[in-house]
This record gives C-alpha cells, sequence and structure tokens, in this order.
C-alpha cells in the first residue's frame, strides 16, 4: 500500500517575471509525493492559467486518483486516467522518481537517456521598456549566459530587438511572443526578426490561430509551444512550425514527453525543451530530454528567491548535470 500525499507550495521570485499576458511574483506548484516501503518518490508541476488550471483544481483531479494511487497504480494506467497537464505532470514525476529511489538508479539510466556533462540553458528577458531590456540582457551575458529568451508583446518590437541586439552583437537570441501577434503583418516581423540574426521565434500566434503560418517562407525557425502539448497536436502542426516546445506540465509528465519528442523527430520536427517557473525538482524531472533538444529552457528555478534543496547549479548560464543532479 501506498501512502500519497499532495499539497500547493508558493516560491517568491526575486524579480518580477514579465510576459505577454502577464506579471508574476512567485512560482505556484503543485507536489506529490508517494511513498512505499520507506522509499519515496517525488514530483512537482505548475498549475497554468491559460490551460484553464489552479492549484485547488490540481489537487481536485489528483484526488481523484487517490484510492488507484494507493493500490499501486502505474506510469500507463496513468495516461490513460488523466488528461495532459500539471495534475498527471506531477503524479508521473512522482512514479518515476520512485522507481529511480526503488531501482537505486539514476533517471537518466531508467529512462535509458544520456545527456552531456551540462547544457546551455536559455536565460529570460522579460518584457520591460527597450532600454531596460537592452540592460537586462547584458547582465546576463556578462554573467556567461549565451542563450537569451527574448519576450515580447505586440508593441514596442523593432525597438526593443534592436536595443537588445546592440547591447548584445554575440549572443544567441530566441524570441518568445506568447500569442500576441496577429496574422497581418507577421512574414514582415519574421523578416525582422531574421535580419537581427534571431535564431527562432516562438509561438507568435494565438493557438488555433497559426494557419497563417503556412502562408509565406520562414526566413527563421518557428516553434510552437502553447499550439503543441501532446503527439496529437503534431500533425496539425505540419507546414506551419520548424520546431515544437516540450513541457512536462503540457504534456502530462515525462512519459508522453519522451514519446512526443520521438514523434516529433520522426515528423522532422526540431525540439525545444522548455519549462514554468518551478523549482529544480521540476528541472530534473525533464533532463532525459536534454540530449533531443536544439535548444533548453530551464531557467524556471533562477527566478526564484530561494529554490528547493539539493538545488539543480547554473553557472555561466549552463545547467550543470552531474550524475548526482538525476539520482
Amino acid at each position: 500500500m501506498r501512502t500519497v500525499k499532495s499539497y500547493p507550495e508558493a516560491w517568491p521570485l526575486h524579480t518580477p517575471f514579465v510576459i505577454a499576458r502577464g506579471s508574476r511574483t512567485e512560482a505556484k506548484v503543485v507536489v506529490v509525493e508517494l511513498e512505499e516501503a520507506g522509499i519515496k518518490g517525488v514530483g512537482e508541476a505548475t498549475p497554468y492559467a491559460r490551460y484553464g488550471e489552479s492549484e485547488p483544481l490540481v489537487l481536485e483531479q489528483i484526488a481523484t486518483l487517490l484510492p488507484q494511487l494507493q493500490q499501486g497504480m502505474t506510469r500507463e494506467a496513468l495516461q490513460l486516467a488523466l488528461p495532459a497537464g500539471a495534475a498527471r505532470n506531477a503524479i508521473d514525476c512522482a512514479l518515476w522518481d520512485l522507481a529511480v529511489n526503488q531501482r537505486q538508479q539514476s533517471l537518466l539510466q531508467l529512462s535509458g537517456m544520456t545527456a552531456p556533462d551540462s547544457v546551455v540553458t536559455a536565460q529570460t528577458v522579460s518584457i520591460d521598456a527597450p532600454e531596460a531590456m537592452a540592460s537586462s540582457a547584458l547582465a546576463l551575458w556578462q554573467n556567461g549566459a549565451t542563450l537569451l529568451k527574448i519576450k515580447l508583446d505586440n508593441s514596442f518590437i523593432t525597438e526593443r530587438l534592436i536595443a537588445i541586439r546592440a547591447a548584445v552583437p554575440d549572443a544567441t537570441l530566441i524570441v518568445d511572443a506568447n500569442e500576441s501577434w496577429h496574422a497581418e503583418g507577421l512574414a514582415a516581423r519574421c523578416q525582422l526578426l531574421a535580419d537581427l540574426n534571431i535564431a527562432m521565434l516562438e509561438q507568435p500566434l494565438p493557438a488555433g490561430e497559426d494557419a497563417a503560418l503556412a502562408t509565406f517562407i520562414h526566413p527563421l525557425p518557428i516553434c510552437a509551444d502553447e499550439s503543441c502539448h501532446t503527439r496529437d497536436s503534431l500533425p496539425s502542426l505540419r507546414g506551419r512550425y520548424e520546431m515544437v516546445n516540450i513541457k512536462l506540465d503540457k504534456a502530462g509528465g515525462l512519459t508522453e514527453a519522451l514519446a512526443l519528442a520521438d514523434a516529433a523527430s520522426k515528423m522532422g520536427f526540431e525540439v525545444m525543451l522548455g519549462c514554468m517557473l518551478c523549482t529544480s525538482r521540476a528541472i530534473r524531472a525533464a533532463l532525459p530530454l536534454v540530449s533531443k533538444a536544439r535548444f533548453a529552457d530551464l531557467d524556471g528555478p533562477t527566478w526564484l528567491a530561494v529554490d528547493v534543496e539539493p538545488a539543480l547549479k547554473v553557472q555561466n548560464g549552463r545547467v550543470i548535470i552531474a550524475a548526482s543532479a538525476v539520482n
């Protein structure tokens, strides 16, 4: 018989996180703990209002599976019992962590994946005035970050990007519009980004309104985020996107995320590995996907005033993936 606990946590940020759909000052997560014979597994997920999620709703979803979880529910059964989302992610990652601790293997070993000793992670520049964003980008670059993710809304796009590129001429820049742009003028904006040597554009149009992406030749890769959750999303993305952003919270856990990465590769999509605002627990759970990704955006914990212990080490813009980091 397993014991099952689930509870919310709130982790204050050291700096407000501002994107096109609003500002946040804390990371709100839900944690699941499973224990069998004194061995524990822990999973974390971030409920996201954009997908109709909240901490109470996610906790209610988890509670519906309490009897099955207590009786030994498997990851395979879980995929059928809950839809993709934060609730399934928290449970799925707890099941993976429980198996890791029971078998005394690393998560990489258990998943059959490999990873380098470290991986470059994007460091996010949140929305602000052009000069403030340029200053933030320069500070990150001076601290060793070489890949910067620029958050934008539908205003001051040219001014912000020109200021940032002038401040960090040698940085690799990717842009995330979080669904805030419109089809009108999109091709011209994409050309502007290409002219500024932007490496990738993420989710410029609202999910469900991205047919316009098929009407012009892309001068830079475009990545689906809100438009891609699971393998079921992929067929509709062909001819519109070159990349997909895989997040455990969207996929509903590592189990589906691994399958999504394989399916995306077979269909010709490149992969970005992303995260929500979260603690190091959530990033550890995603590390088996690192070797599949062209870009990794794993800076969620770096926004926290205080991280969970033990915290993953992020140094000079890289997440350090030592063997102990994925045990």
